[in-house]
């Protein structure tokens, strides 16, 4: 794992109030990039979710992976709304974190 490395429970979406995909990840940088690449088959690439509208940092994997459990329980309702809350216009959170990758 990288020293700059995030921790994180995240949700992608594929465009305002589509398909979004929750998931948790030990890299989140690393994990986006996946996302946007197509570089791992599933659910986030067959349907599109390519935009980060929503990520909350963890300090350790266990911590992590209950809350990403707990998410996935939730309604989508609920889910929309802790979107809106943090990122009310579904902006791309991770916009700028590539362009300065070689």
């Amino acid at each position: 794992m990288r020293d700059d490395a995030v921790i994180a429970v995240y949700i992608m979406a594929n465009f305002r109030n589509g398909t979004i995909y929750t998931g948790v990840t030990s890299d989140l940088m690393q994990r986006i990039w996946q996302h946007r690449t197509g570089a791992t088959p599933g659910f986030a690439s067959e349907h599109g979710c390519k935009t980060l509208v929503w990520y909350e940092q963890h300090e350790n994997m266990i911590e992590a992976i209950g809350r990403e459990k707990a998410l996935k329980k939730w309604r989508r309702s609920w889910k929309l709304a802790l979107i809106e809350g943090a990122n009310p216009q579904w902006l791309d959170l991770a916009a700028g974190w590539y362009d300065a990758r070689p």
